[in-house]
Parts: structure tokens; sequence; C-alpha cells
């Protein structure tokens, strides 16, 4: 993996492995993958707090992983796993850390965004 480009950190996003549904997505560093590698479940680097995290320590909501799939330019993963728990993977009580819509700027026709 190529940790240089974001001061040793990859993005992480990660992917419901049977729906294909973003979850959520995250930043781990070499010791967070090597985590992920060596637990099973989705760990991450906490911009934040400076450490590791392990999705669903408090809440039960752990992502089990399936598959680690890393781009062409080895500075991103997908993680492919399967929802523990509840299934609620955003702090916010969602299942998916992806559920507010954005509106196109600009106005929009008919409600959809512009067709190219």
């Amino acid at each position: 993996m190529n940790f240089d480009k974001l001061n040793g950190l990859v993005p992480a996003v990660v992917q419901d492995d049977t729906t294909g549904e973003v979850l959520m997505v995250g930043f781990m560093n070499g010791e967070a993958l090597d985590r992920t590698r060596t637990s099973g479940f989705v760990t991450f680097f906490s911009r934040t707090r400076g450490s590791l995290w392990t999705k669903g320590e408090t809440s039960g909501n752990r992502l089990a992983v399936r598959r680690i799939l890393v781009d062409c330019d080895e500075d991103t993963v997908l993680v492919r796993a399967e929802r523990l728990g509840q299934g609620k993977v955003c702090h916010t009580g969602q299942r998916s850390c992806f559920f507010r819509e954005l509106e196109p700027l600009g106005g929009r026709a008919a409600g959809r965004w512009p067709r190219v």
C-alpha cells in the first residue's frame, strides 16, 4: 500500500458484501490495515483522536471483513463487509452513513439531475 500521499493514511471505503451498498468511508494507516486483516473486523485510524478504533466496539454493530480490494494505485482500499449486530453502521443510527442527498445547484428539471 502507498501510505505516502495522505501523510500515512489511505481512504477505506466499506461496502455491504451482500447488497453492494456503500456503508461508510474512513481512513486507515498501516497498523489499522494490519489489525483489520488479522482480527477480521474493520479498524480505522481516527484523525481527530490520533488512535485506532474498531467499528462497533461499543455499539456491537461490527463490520466483519469478507474481502479487501486495493485500487490500481494502491492508495485506497475497498472493504467488503458483513454487518453484525443491528446492522446500523452510522453513529446517527442509520444503516449507512450515506443517507443525505444534495440537490443540484442551478435548478433541476422535473426533479432530476441534468443528463449529459
